[in-house]
C-alpha cells in the first residue's frame, strides 16, 4: 500500500456528521467504509459468547463491552479488502478497542494511521440529535438515550483519542459548519 494513510479513524460526538464525512471521504479516496453502528444493527440477532444477543444490548441504547465487540469485528473482518484503505466510523470506542484495531490492521499490512476528530459542543450535539430523532424515528434516539451516550462519549472516547494521538496523524476539525465546509477542511487537512 503506497499511500499517505492506510487507515482513517473518524471520531466525533453523535450529531457531528462523522457518518456523512466518513462516507464522503471513503468515496473520494476509494476506501472501504466500515460503519460499526450499521454492522451492529445488522448483527442484532448475533448471539455473543455470554449468551446475550447484540440487539439486547444496543436496542435500549447500551454499548457492547470490548470482548463483545471483538466478537462482532472478528465475525465481519473477512469483509475488509486487502490492499485497500479503510475508514472506520464508530470504532474504536475505548483504548482496548484502539489497541485491538491497530493490531488487526497492522496484521493486514496497514502501517499509516490517521485519526480525524470532528468537534461539536454538547448543546449543539443534543440539538442535532433530537432533530434527527424526529426525522428518522430511531429507537435509541430518546432524550435520555442521547444524554447517556453523550456522557459516555465524554468519559470513554476522549481518553481513546489521546491514546490514538501517538499513532500517526491526528487532525481536529470543527464539526459545526455546513457539511461542504467541513468536507473541504478535511480534504485540505489530508492534502487533497
Amino acid at each position: 500500500m503506497n499511500r499517505e494513510y492506510d487507515v482513517i479513524f473518524v471520531f466525533g460526538p453523535q450529531g457531528s456528521g462523522k457518518g456523512t464525512q466518513s462516507q464522503l471521504l471513503a468515496e473520494k479516496l476509494d476506501f472501504f467504509y466500515w460503519d460499526m453502528g450499521a454492522i451492529l444493527r445488522e448483527e442484532r440477532n448475533f448471539v455473543l459468547s455470554d449468551g446475550k444477543s447484540v440487539g439486547s444490548i444496543i436496542d435500549p441504547g447500551g454499548y457492547l463491552n470490548d470482548a463483545q465487540l471483538f466478537q462482532v469485528i472478528e465475525k465481519r473482518a473477512g469483509e475488509l479488502p486487502t490492499g485497500k484503505g479503510v475508514i472506520f466510523d464508530g470504532v474504536p470506542r475505548s483504548i482496548g478497542q484502539a489497541q485491538f484495531m491497530l493490531d488487526l490492521m497492522k496484521k493486514r499490512g496497514a502501517g499509516k494511521f490517521t485519526t480525524i476528530f470532528l468537534t461539536l459542543p454538547r448543546e449543539e450535539s443534543l440539538k442535532r440529535l433530537l432533530l434527527r430523532a424526529e426525522k428518522e424515528k430511531r429507537a435509541d434516539d430518546t432524550r435520555e438515550g442521547i444524554e447517556r451516550r453523550l456522557k459516555w462519549y465524554e468519559e470513554v472516547i476522549l481518553p481513546t483519542l489521546d491514546y490514538l494521538k501517538a499513532f500517526g496523524n491526528f487532525i481536529e476539525i470543527d464539526g459545526r459548519p455546513p457539511i461542504p465546509e467541513v468536507t473541504s477542511v478535511i480534504n485540505k487537512a489530508l492534502g487533497m
